[in-house]
């Protein structure tokens, strides 16, 4: 007849035992990691105006892009190797001010430009180089403020349509 086997192995040598030690281990450590990387340097949404804050409830200004739908504003952005032009598309611009431009990078906000706009015969224009390998985030805005149009200018492209972010316009 058969004999059990009585000889056991040392804990340490059983893979089953390292198994219920290391998943549980694994876990802690990507939890403690994950927690590093949400509140590390840029883990909060880097918003270029001001934000009040109300229980819990972000509230920004949206007057100026409502004043941009009121006056049915549109523009593009171009981007040449030396100079940024905005060319109006749409609505009545003050063509005899100048215009400020944001250019916000989507993920550091160190890269982000802000540029003054001279007008010209055209638009409006700026003599600045940038990188176009990524995307930007744009922002255009009356000298005032009162009115306000964004767009996004994707990696590799040098035209962008702005326009009010609020509105029926697709």
């Amino acid at each position: 007849m058969d004999t059990p086997r009585t000889d056991s192995r040392p804990a340490w040598r059983e893979p089953m035992v390292w198994l219920l030690c290391a998943l549980p281990l694994a876990a802690v450590v990507a939890g403690i990691a994950m927690v590093f990387v949400a509140g590390g340097a840029g883990s909060t949404d880097a918003v270029a105006e001001p934000v009040r804050r109300t229980a819990q409830v972000q509230v920004a200004d949206l007057g100026p892009d409502a004043q941009a739908a009121r006056l049915g504003l549109r523009a593009v952005v171009r981007h040449a190797a030396t100079f940024v032009e905005v060319l109006p598309a749409g609505g009545t611009f003050d063509r005899d001010r100048p215009l400020r431009l944001a250019l916000r990078h989507p993920t550091r906000a160190a890269l982000d430009r802000d540029l003054t706009l001279a007008p010209t015969a055209l638009g409006w224009r700026a003599q600045v180089a940038f990188d176009v390998g990524h995307a930007w985030n744009l922002e255009l805005t009356a000298p005032d403020g009162r009115w306000r149009l964004y767009g996004r200018l994707p990696a590799g492209q040098h035209a962008a349509l702005v326009r009010p972010a609020l509105g029926d316009d697709p």
